[in-house]
């Protein structure tokens, strides 16, 4: 049983399966009616989903936004949080580390297993229910933890609030990529995510005037931390039975298997084993080192402001590098904005390269720019700040370039993807052990050789893939004033099926909404 929880082969529909269905393709009308009755669609059933328009993706995208929100917040409550149990704790920066690796480990157990199971079976809708009911269980643990001041528990109940966050995100990550036209699928992973960035950047500002205030006279009173995950555990149960009664559409692995025949006349595709699908795992291998570098620049970014700062107090120091960790999150949510709005009108692999090559620019000017010996290093703290920028954009656009054209593989990809996230939970851990001997500013060599590894990606896409991706920004599926009717279709032309299917002509007509 497990090893079928694992693999999920048996939950996905075959080319048959697909091929029949397609003989009357539902229309994305009767998707939008079917979500109404709250019910979960087979995973093998054509729901006609895949053609949804922009404007009836409108409402479903905008209430999935608010999760990325939701662990935006969590994750930048995380990074502030490694630095106060340093100090209310007295623990090393590497014992801190095991915030971040419970936190990031749950991504390994979760989309691979129950979670990626759950959202083949049940479709997004509970899933969605399933991730936000297991991170209110996660918040509401804190409060013990806090009472015992034990690490130990803290740890713990991180691990069920990431466990609960990696099951959103094995839902809400594909779920954004897949519901509206394929080709604007990096637009509105890019434009989802930057809210997820807004989060990360009110987490800081709320820490520094609430979980850093009334802190005691020594600087380790806790009591502030189970307020504040007391009314994040009241919220996210409220917002579960909300999205128990809001307009989600199921897009099934049997709907991306038929847009992807639609569009194989310009994409070249080829429906290949998951086995076979390199891109997806090339995009695993990039996933796993950025986000465990980037987890690991924002997991210590405070404790290298306060490395920067020899003329502050330690306590003081830590305020501030929390308020200035607030500033670097803007940017980093400006980043999202801003490669948002560039692939409004460039290709999503060139945005990805130019970002990838300028963090490396930039996290070594921060590791080689030492500042006067006992005053403020504001050289390299100015470059730090500026490699979050360009993080922005690179795990949603890794994410949807990876799982472009996996048809009827789309979910179970789109878990692999959202597992290598634990790459939150290693890459940290060495940065933090290395920083115990070395100091934090030199150790960011730790996360500059993992940003190398995942540079490799977008150079073979940009090498190899071009022509394919760029074919998916000219498809006109799901563009209003379009809908492909009848059997087996494509965007322009005929598709030759081969032996056992007949070929048939595209059928376009206007669009009835």
């Amino acid at each position: 049983m497990g090893l079928k929880l694992f693999a999920g082969k048996a939950q996905e529909p075959t080319l048959d399966e697909i091929h029949e269905q397609q003989q009357r393709r539902p229309s994305a009308a009767e998707a939008v009616a079917v979500d109404r009755r709250r019910k979960s669609v087979s995973d093998r059933k054509v729901t006609g989903a895949s053609q949804i328009t922009v404007r009836q993706s409108i409402i479903p995208v905008s209430l999935v936004t608010v999760l990325f929100f939701l662990w935006g917040f969590a994750y930048g409550l995380l990074d502030v949080l490694n630095s106060r149990f340093q100090v209310a704790l007295n623990i090393t920066q590497g014992q801190s580390s095991g915030l971040q690796g419970a936190y990031f480990g749950a991504y390994f157990i979760g989309p691979l297993t129950y979670s990626g199971w759950f959202v083949r079976r049940f479709g997004y809708r509970y899933t969605f229910m399933l991730g936000l009911s297991i991170y209110c269980v996660g918040a509401l643990m804190f409060w013990p933890s806090a009472v015992k001041r034990s690490f130990g528990g803290f740890c713990g109940s991180m691990f069920i609030v990431g466990s609960g966050l990696s099951t959103l995100e094995t839902s809400a990550n594909p779920y954004i990529a897949v519901c509206g036209p394929p080709k604007w699928s990096e637009f509105r992973l890019e434009l989802a995510q930057s809210f997820q960035a807004v989060g990360s950047v009110v987490a800081p500002v709320l820490a520094s005037y609430v979980i850093f205030k009334n802190v005691g006279a020594d600087g380790k009173s806790l009591e502030s931390v189970q307020y504040v995950y007391l009314g994040i555990a009241a919220f996210v149960g409220l917002l579960a039975i909300v999205f128990y009664f809001s307009p989600i559409p199921e897009v099934t692995d049997a709907d991306m298997a038929d847009q992807a025949e639609m569009t194989q006349a310009s994409t070249g595709y080829v429906d290949k084993p998951l086995s076979k699908q390199y891109t997806l795992f090339w995009g695993v291998a990039a996933q796993f080192s950025y986000v465990g570098a980037q987890v690991a620049i924002a997991g210590y970014f405070i404790n290298y402001y306060v490395q920067a700062r020899p003329d502050l107090d330690v306590t003081v120091s830590h305020i501030q590098g929390a308020n200035f960790y607030a500033i670097a999150q803007a940017l980093f949510a400006v980043g999202r904005f801003a490669a948002a709005f560039l692939m409004w009108f460039t290709k999503p692999r060139w945005i990805l390269l130019a970002f990838q090559t300028l963090i490396m620019v930039f996290i070594s000017l921060a590791v080689a720019i030492s500042g006067p010996k006992d005053g403020a290093n504001w050289g390299g703290l100015s470059m730090l700040m500026i490699v979050l920028f360009f993080e922005s954009c690179i795990f949603p656009t890794i994410f949807t370039l990876s799982i472009r054209g996996l048809g009827r593989h789309t979910k179970r990809g789109a878990s692999f993807i959202v597992s290598s996230i634990c790459g939150g939970a290693v890459i940290p851990a060495i940065l933090g052990n290395v920083a115990d001997h070395i100091g934090t500013r030199k150790a960011m060599v730790v996360p500059l050789a993992f940003f190398v590894i995942a540079w490799s990606f977008p150079i073979y896409l940009n090498l190899y893939k071009g022509k394919e991706l760029d074919a998916y920004r000219e498809s006109k599926v799901g563009v209003e004033g379009h809908e492909v009717r009848g059997s087996v279709s494509v965007d322009e032309g005929n598709l030759e099926k081969g032996k056992e299917f007949e070929t048939n002509e595209l059928e376009v007509s206007p669009s009835r909404h």
